[in-house]
């Protein structure tokens, strides 16, 4: 079995320093965002479109399928539109994928047993611990990623756009809400992150270590793609849900007090939804989140690892 490190080489210190593997880990996230985003629109709008709080509105179902979805956004807004809120996106990643990453790295090396091995429990727990932390810190650009990504549906139902780029989506929900207001649905959005880590690193680390230490394979490029798909369809499976909920509480309208108008919060959300559009609306816009998150852990985690071994430092 061949041993991809380099850790003992004083040479290379510097290619494993915690400031290169987050750079390195934001910029395998850029990459992996510009291929896949329009996957990650279309899920928001599938999750927002026939939510119980809009047909309250008058809102008409439109839009039915990840497809028919994606078609009339194309059809009626533009191709560009499929990457609306993209910086922020880009915003988030810089915060989030860097920290998520050295925060998982350290959990796992104080877990190590005696010989340097994690089970998958500890794994479990790291991506879990990792990913919550890092999304409370990004949270305020995830909220602003929502908030764009439905504003082009606020234009076609023929209400006021409330603003043009991301800069003014900053200054409005500031002035709305304040400071606190930018983790308007944070707990979801932890919660969210918490079980999509659970899928995306610790099944990543899990299914690598499986192939690689257990059935004799080489750390390549083949290891880091059956891996990275492996956690892309468990980090769907375990992250929808909390997913469907984040979307609808961050992209419900507030009140002058800062305060969401449709929900009462997380457990409110769930209710209501589960009451008037049965619980397989938790699953709403899975199709396009596991469409997304195969190519999205792929691209990568593929580019992460190989980046990594380019300059001399160790992988994942």
């Amino acid at each position: 079995m061949a041993v991809l490190r380099n850790v003992d080489n004083p040479a290379n210190k510097a290619t494993d320093s915690v400031a290169l593997r987050y750079a390195v880990a934001v910029l395998a996230a850029w990459a992996a965002e510009l291929i896949t985003y329009p996957f990650d629109l279309t899920k928001t709008r599938l999750q927002i479109q026939s939510e119980v709080a809009t047909a309250k509105q008058g809102f008409k179902l439109e839009n039915i399928g990840m497809i028919g979805t994606a078609s009339k956004i194309v059809k009626n807004e533009g191709v560009l539109k499929l990457w609306s809120g993209l910086m922020p996106m880009l915003q988030r990643h810089a915060i989030y994928s860097g920290c998520r990453l050295i925060f998982y790295e350290r959990f796992r090396n104080a877990l190590k047993d005696g010989q340097g091995n994690t089970s998958l429990a500890a794994q479990s727990l790291c991506g879990a611990s990792a990913g919550a932390l890092s999304q409370l810190i990004a949270s305020p650009t995830d909220l602003v990623k929502v908030q764009m990504q439905a504003e082009g549906r606020r234009l076609l139902q023929g209400k006021r756009p409330r603003f043009a780029n991301c800069r003014q989506a900053y200054s409005i929900l500031y002035s709305e809400s304040g400071i606190r207001g930018f983790w308007r649905g944070a707990i979801p959005n932890a919660q969210r992150a918490a079980l999509v880590n659970l899928g995306d690193l610790a099944a990543y680390d899990s299914c690598k270590r499986l192939l690689v230490r257990d059935m004799g394979m080489t750390d390549s490029p083949l290891v880091h793609t059956l891996a990275a798909f492996a956690a892309g369809f468990v980090a769907a499976v375990m992250g929808t849900p909390a997913d469907v909920m984040k979307t609808r509480l961050m992209n419900q309208p507030v009140g002058p007090d800062g305060r969401g108008l449709l929900y009462r919060g997380l457990v409110d959300c769930v209710r209501q939804s589960v009451k008037n559009e049965g619980v397989l609306t938790l699953y709403k816009g899975f199709l396009p989140t596991w469409v997304r998150m195969g190519p999205w852990a792929l691209v990568n985690w593929v580019a992460f690892e190989n980046i990594m071994l380019a300059v001399g430092g160790k992988p994942f």
